[in-house]
């Protein structure tokens, strides 16, 4: 566990509609179902080359697509940014968005990989009051084989503890078969 980025030659795996067997667009909706709105604006963790970014985009006002590597941005530009999403080169422990200005937040298959604390407390920063935290990560309880190393990952119930002591309300920590998914909102 700990700050690491996935590998940019490896980009075009982000692509690939086999995903959806781990986490759908339909599921992430349904996890944002308390919040998340057509004048919303959501920001999408580790952004990748845009997979979740663009299958949300439609359903929020305005997203922020964050990686902190310029080469998954190249790659999302490849693809085709829907008009409402903002690339943002940066590192999810200091976010340039502003206090409170955001309504949802998302995180697909990256948690594992980010400076949880340091990005938990940025996000009590940019969240709203009543904002939506929605985690979906590969699961150090998980039984498949997909993902990274078990020593990488986290268990639903790290982050049901890590979002607590961060200031967050925990909605949902569930495991799954190889993946974990957590909900969690801002007080």
């Amino acid at each position: 566990m700990g700050f690491h980025t996935f590998d940019p030659a490896k980009a075009a795996k982000l692509d690939d509609e086999s995903r959806y067997q781990f986490c759908s667009r339909e599921e992430l909706l349904g996890a944002f179902a308390a919040g998340g709105g057509t004048d919303d604006h959501l920001v999408d963790l580790g952004s990748g080359t845009g997979f979740y970014t663009t299958a949300l985009a439609p359903f929020f006002g305005q997203v922020s697509a964050v990686d902190i590597q310029s080469e998954m941005h190249d790659h999302f530009r490849q693809n085709g940014v829907p008009t409402n999403v903002s690339l943002v080169e940066s590192s999810t422990d200091s976010l340039p968005l502003d206090d409170g200005s955001v309504d949802a937040v998302l995180s697909t298959m990256t948690a594992h990989e980010l400076p949880l604390a340091a990005t938990l407390a940025e996000l009590r920063r940019v969240l709203g009051t009543g904002g939506r935290f929605v985690i979906v990560d590969w699961s150090a309880e998980g039984r498949g084989e997909a993902g990274p190393p078990r020593s990488e990952r986290l268990s639903a119930t790290d982050l049901r503890e890590s979002l607590t002591e961060a200031g967050f309300s925990v909605d949902r920590a569930e495991e799954r078969s190889e993946t974990l998914l957590v909900t969690a909102t801002r007080d």
